[in-house]
């Protein structure tokens, strides 16, 4: 299945829960594009101990997930 997931928010908890999806998703063998808007293409700047956004990231374009920003 192919899913296309946009996120505009740059909220931390929400950035968090989008890339988490978006691993789930890969995780289950679908095709995953994920379009950053707005503010969540700052995600680096939100990025904590709680939310490890870049960690998530990472691990997304390692998995063969299509990132656009």
């Amino acid at each position: 299945m192919k899913i296309g997931i946009i996120c505009s928010s740059k909220d931390p908890e929400i950035l968090w829960n989008t890339f988490r999806f978006a691993n789930f998703c890969l995780e289950k063998m679908d095709d995953v594009m994920l379009f950053l808007n707005c503010g969540a293409v700052s995600y680096h700047e939100v990025d904590s101990s709680t939310y490890k956004l870049e960690e998530l990231l990472k691990s997304f374009t390692l998995s063969e997930g299509v990132l656009y920003s």
